[in-house]
């Protein structure tokens, strides 16, 4: 019984999108997650990129391989 609650428990998951894609769908998964604008999350990542000398470039790659994508 307590298997099947565990089961049927509502939780978000962090996945890659793919409607709001530009390369991966890291920004557009982290845009959905967060219920905001997936362009909202994307200037505030390139923003950080330039800002921390292009390490969000390798975050970001971390994240496409480590975010699953979504499946529908």
């Amino acid at each position: 019984m307590k298997g099947e609650e565990r089961m049927n428990n509502d939780y978000r998951k962090l996945t890659r999108s793919r409607e709001n894609r530009m390369i991966c769908g890291v920004c557009g998964g982290l845009g959905e997650y967060l219920n905001v604008d997936p362009t909202i999350v994307r200037i505030i990542w390139i923003f950080f990129s330039l800002a921390g000398c292009g390490t969000g470039l390798l975050v970001y790659l971390v994240a496409s391989v480590i975010i699953p994508e979504k499946m529908d």
